[in-house]
């Protein structure tokens, strides 16, 4: 059995975790993901992945537990998951033609010590016309993701560049979730 349990229900994270080779079970947070008020973007993801990680962990003792979470960030605001089309739509239309960022916390917490990191990535967004916004709302992609769209998927096509890691746009940026997870004696690229 896995010493790693990852705190989310992030099929992307999964997906990637199982791309570097890392065994682990999945036990999902649940907790209030409210932003605080004033708060800070980088504040708030990593407060969300600790406390995904510290929930999991507090029911599992001897367990190294990963939380993390992801945001979009535009002119200092958080921007979540669209709550309808009309949302995503909002959404996708601020993006257009813009930089933004994505900022990812990933927290380690086992019962002797926890720590955080969180890495932003710069994305350009190409310049979209209306008609390209509804038809990508139409797929039902921005549905379930942070600034209503995903760079793995459909949404590929919206974004013009990126400036630092394509897997923390995804929702692992995984050089550095390998880096915490060798700090804490969980192997990456395990064959067994």
């Amino acid at each position: 059995m896995s010493q790693l349990i990852l705190a989310s229900a992030s099929p992307r994270r999964r997906e990637l975790l199982q791309q570097i080779g890392v065994k682990f079970r999945v036990d999902v947070a649940d907790i209030d993901e409210t932003p605080l008020l004033a708060e800070p973007p980088a504040a708030y993801v990593a407060r969300l992945a600790l406390d995904k990680a510290r929930k999991v962990a507090a029911e599992n003792p001897g367990f190294v537990v990963l939380g993390s979470d992801t945001t979009v960030v535009l002119d200092n605001g958080i921007l979540g998951k669209p709550e309808n089309d009309a949302d995503a739509v909002r959404i996708l239309t601020a993006l257009s033609g813009r930089c933004h960022q994505v900022m990812t916390a990933v927290a380690l917490v086992n019962d002797e010590q926890q720590r955080v990191q969180t890495v932003v990535t710069n994305v350009h967004f190409a310049p979209l016309s209306r008609a390209q916004i509804n038809a990508y709302v139409a797929t039902g992609e921005p549905a379930d993701k942070a600034g209503a769209y995903g760079i793995q998927g459909l949404g590929a096509v919206l974004v013009d560049a990126i400036e630092g890691s394509y897997s923390n746009v995804v929702g692992l940026p995984l050089t550095e979730t390998a880096a915490l997870l060798q700090a804490f004696n969980i192997p990456i690229w395990d064959k067994d």
